[in-house]
């Protein structure tokens, strides 16, 4: 960033518009156009006409997996590079530097809560639905009804089979 007309540096450090996160968004659809065409390249055959271009999928599907995973494995260096040498010019003030850390402070705590939500909510299915759906309702209405994980359903006869894969026995 150039300084201000006074030569002073500036309050904040801006960087310079960048190319490195739409280089990240060509790899990763890169890597998504590759898998697609790798996975239904058997459910549409060898062959596919596409924007009147004769593909071949099997053959180029993994190609472009690894094409797109180099070039983002490129972006992840480089970019890092970048933000690095940023650092080590001394573009960065006091201000950036808390701003940074503020910023990854967040981005663990946001983690934490997606986590704890995950695991709570997994622990809620487990441990208190199941138990509240054997309650009194269910012993009137399905008689044979024993609640357990994983569930297989108030209709299941066989205790060892479980539901089908739309949940309708």
């Amino acid at each position: 960033m150039s300084p201000t007309q006074s030569g002073a540096k500036p309050y904040y450090y801006v960087p310079q518009p960048s190319y490195w996160p739409i280089t990240g968004s060509a790899a990763l659809l890169l890597m998504a156009t590759g898998a697609a065409s790798w996975f239904n390249a058997y459910a549409f055959g060898p062959w596919l006409v596409l924007a009147g271009f004769v593909i071949l999928l099997t053959m180029f599907g993994p190609w472009l997996v690894l094409a797109g995973f180099v070039i983002l494995l490129t972006m992840m260096f480089g970019w890092f590079g970048t933000v690095i040498a940023e650092s080590e010019h001394r573009l960065y003030n006091k201000k950036v530097d808390l701003s940074f850390r503020w910023g990854m402070s967040w981005f663990i705590f946001s983690e934490v809560m997606f986590f704890g939500a995950f695991f709570g909510a997994l622990f809620y299915v487990r441990n208190m639905s199941v138990p509240d759906l054997g309650g009194l309702d269910a012993k009137l209405l399905w008689p044979d009804y024993i609640p357990a994980w994983p569930t297989n359903g108030p209709y299941s006869k066989d205790p060892f089979t479980p539901m089908s894969a739309i949940g309708i026995p």
